[in-house]
């Protein structure tokens, strides 16, 4: 083993490491890779940034904003709520009849966009169809993964694995040339899944107030005359950078200040939103400072927590209500920490609290509301806030968010719908056909959107998962940095030792299942560019076709049905916390260990 081979080694272990426990962002990991793979001169320069010009990640890019313009002139969701037609289907039938839609729209529009607008109307369509959220949206996000397996444009993956081994010198797929075995794996997996499905959770959820325990946490407060606080700025009081009480929000004379700043001066009759747990909350009934309202449980249960005691018919007066946020990527509240948001005066609302992502560090669902300092919000983690119920309109506005309960989404019935679906089937056709490239057709159908005015580039720019295309282009300079230095060859004949006078089903079930285990680890377009160069060379030394190895990469990153952590959809429904770990880890993994078995029988025949 050569210094140049442990080095890749050393870079991929601490890769796979920053990546499992989330140590930094994935653009920052990215970066990483990128400096590190030059410095060590594993890639030259030109190399090390040839990610960003690769076209898989350009391709990738282009899909984005396709989607992106398909969702802004609503035909996903209107596909999607075709769906409601299907209430008289019985739950045996519904659910197969379910996923099989939903796969049918992932094959060509990017498997999270198509779950994210799920996500959005899940509420309603529970509703419609008189179960509860978690029997849907778990089946809608395997069934959309199981759906971009289908085609070479249905997932970044698919795109990825077939730029790397094009790169190897393998003849590129065809757009729909491992189609049939991506339809035999959907069946398998619609087959599993209804089957499955009754060990979902079907309990009801808690209301938001209960779910939060907002009434043991925010309370209203009234400055009394004769208090110390009269006259004094925020800041000279103890309401001021106190870890233990949040002031949300001021209300004087009928007005609203949300996050007030330290320099307001506080007078007789202030009502203060306080967030603070039940010891401060008992200091405070026994100030003389302030009257604490004793109607606040009653009012929180009726979602008021700022009406004024005259209830004078004004907004101010209006119900208030609390509503949940998803942050979705590419959402421009992420980075920021609560404090922040609360100080963007987020469209008259208040935020509360934010309840963390599950991850591989953080096993428990973490509940924050006081530490709003330093904990800054990341994609699927969900913000509470309050806001008047005329407000809410605005809130659906909001970007790359997605709100999950107390409302009920609006379908886009823009006129450009039917022009941005014809736009996405001429792409379709244009790839399919062999006419032009996938990476030409797609590019073409961005120009086309844009000169429609289906979408805007300003908006593009906001709305764009940059995280997923900086992570493509860290990660393919380690790929060729990977066959440089020789590391995969050195696995390979590591693995042909150990493969020795073994069967095709065992060595293609090998590289299957060291695919989906590290996909349920790492990022699945990490692992596909790992992998990759190992199949091959595997491949090679082996003397078998090539191709029957590729898949195996190419369906095995995707399939990482048994964490929620390798595929971005799954995190994002893991995040909403309808869901343990343990449903994925019980379901998804028979529903992984099927697909194992039924693809290295598949794929192995072919050898």
């Amino acid at each position: 083993m050569t210094v140049e081979i442990i080095l890749v080694f050393l870079i991929l272990f601490v890769t796979i490491v920053l990546f499992a426990f989330e140590l930094f962002p994935v653009d920052k990991i990215a970066i990483f890779i990128i400096v590190s793979l030059a410095l060590t001169g594993l890639v030259s320069p030109e190399e090390a940034i040839a990610g960003f010009s690769n076209s898989a990640t350009i391709t990738v890019l282009a899909l984005m904003i396709i989607a992106i313009g398909l969702e802004d002139t609503g035909v996903i969701a209107t596909l999607a709520r075709y769906l409601k037609n299907l209430h008289v289907l019985p739950l045996l039938l519904l659910l197969p009849v379910f996923m099989l839609i939903t796969a049918g729209i992932s094959a060509f529009i990017s498997t999270t966009a198509v779950v994210i607008v799920f996500i959005k109307i899940i509420d309603e369509l529970a509703k419609r169809f008189n179960i509860s959220n978690s029997k849907l949206l778990l089946p809608i996000s395997f069934a959309g993964i199981l759906g971009g397996s289908c085609t070479l444009m249905g997932t970044s993956t698919n795109l990825i694995v077939n730029s790397v081994s094009q790169n190897l010198g393998v003849e590129r797929f065809s757009f729909f040339e491992f189609s049939q075995y991506g339809i035999v794996f959907l069946a398998a997996g619609i087959i599993v899944i209804t089957i499955a499905s009754k060990w979902l959770p079907k309990e009801p959820q808690e209301s938001i107030p209960a779910e939060y325990e907002l009434e043991n946490f925010v309370t209203s407060v009234t400055i009394v005359a004769g208090s110390k606080l009269i006259g004094k700025r925020i800041e000279e009081t103890f309401l001021y950078n106190n870890p233990e009480i949040s002031l949300l929000k001021l209300t004087r004379n009928m007005q609203i200040t949300n996050a007030p700043g330290k320099y307001i001066e506080l007078q007789e009759n202030d009502r203060l939103l306080l967030m603070c747990d039940i010891e401060n909350l008992a200091r405070l009934n026994t100030s003389e400072e302030f009257k604490v309202h004793k109607s606040n449980t009653e009012l929180l249960e009726k979602g008021i927590t700022d009406a004024s005691e005259e209830n004078i018919e004004s907004k101010d007066a209006e119900e208030m209500i609390f509503v949940e946020l998803l942050i979705l990527p590419g959402s421009n509240l992420i980075g920021k920490t609560i404090k922040q948001i609360r100080e963007l005066s987020l469209v008259n609302a208040t935020p509360l609290a934010i309840k963390k992502r599950i991850n591989i560090r953080n096993t428990k669902e973490r509940l924050i509301r006081k530490d709003i300092q330093k904990i800054a919000v990341k994609p699927g983690d969900r913000v509470l806030i309050e806001l008047h119920q005329s407000d809410l309109d605005q809130v659906q506005q909001i970007e790359n968010v997605a709100i999950l309960r107390e409302h009920e989404t609006t379908v886009d019935k823009s006129s450009k719908a039917m022009l941005a679906f014809g736009i996405l089937v001429a792409v379709i056709a244009l790839a399919a056909s062999g006419v032009l490239s996938i990476l030409v057709s797609a590019l073409m159908g961005v120009a086309l959107l844009l000169l429609t005015k289906c979408i805007e580039l300003n908006d593009v720019y906001h709305r764009v998962n940059w995280q997923v295309i900086f992570l493509l282009a860290g990660m393919i300079p380690l790929g060729i940095a990977m066959h440089n230095s020789g590391a995969d060859s050195w696995i390979s004949e590591q693995l042909l030792i150990v493969l020795s006078g073994k069967s095709n089903f065992m060595i293609i079930g090998l590289i299957f299942a060291s695919t989906m285990l590290l996909s349920g680890v790492i990022s699945n377009n990490a692992t596909a560019i790992i992998m990759t160069p190992v199949a091959i060379a595997v491949a090679a030394g082996f003397g078998l076709d090539v191709k029957p190895f590729i898949l195996a990469v190419l369906f095995g990153a995707n399939f990482s049905f048994f964490t929620p952590m390798g595929y971005q959809t799954n995190t994002l429904i893991y995040g909403m916390g309808l869901y343990k770990f343990k449903h994925f880890l019980i379901i998804g993994g028979i529903l992984s260990l099927v697909l194992l078995t039924l693809g290295t029988f598949m794929l192995s025949s072919l050898l």
